[in-house]
């Protein structure tokens, strides 16, 4: 039985494909977390304090499950969004300094938040 040969820069070659194929490859690639959500249920925000890492743009879905309107508000954060009753949308905010930023709901003000801002370990 005669053994194929293989020079050292074919083999070198073939692992290199190998490695961007894998690298390329979309169902490999990892998974992006979704989006921190902030629930608007009964006119209250639900969870009451979310914590975001600071320095980095971030998207919070805000979903309304109350038949009624929503507005987030936040003049710490610079944000006013209306969120109509059972629909979802996103809120882009940041990048951000480490701290506490409050919002509210402006249709039901006694309805508050928090978003903690922390530096990302690391």
């Amino acid at each position: 039985m005669a053994r194929a040969r293989i020079s050292g820069k074919a083999l070198i070659s073939a692992f290199g494909a190998v490695a961007l194929a894998v690298r390329l490859n979309p169902t490999e690639a990892a998974t992006p977390s979704p989006p921190p959500t902030l629930v608007v249920k009964n006119q209250a925000f639900e969870p009451q304090t979310l914590t975001i890492p600071a320095g980095q743009q971030i998207k919070i879905l805000v979903r309304n499950e109350d038949a009624l309107p929503a507005e987030l508000e936040s003049s710490d954060l610079n944000r006013e969004k209306v969120i109509p009753g059972g629909t979802a949308l996103p809120v882009y905010i940041g990048p951000l300094s480490p701290g506490r930023y409050q919002f509210f709901n402006d249709f039901h003000p006694s309805s508050t938040g928090t978003i903690v801002v922390v530096q990302p370990k690391g």
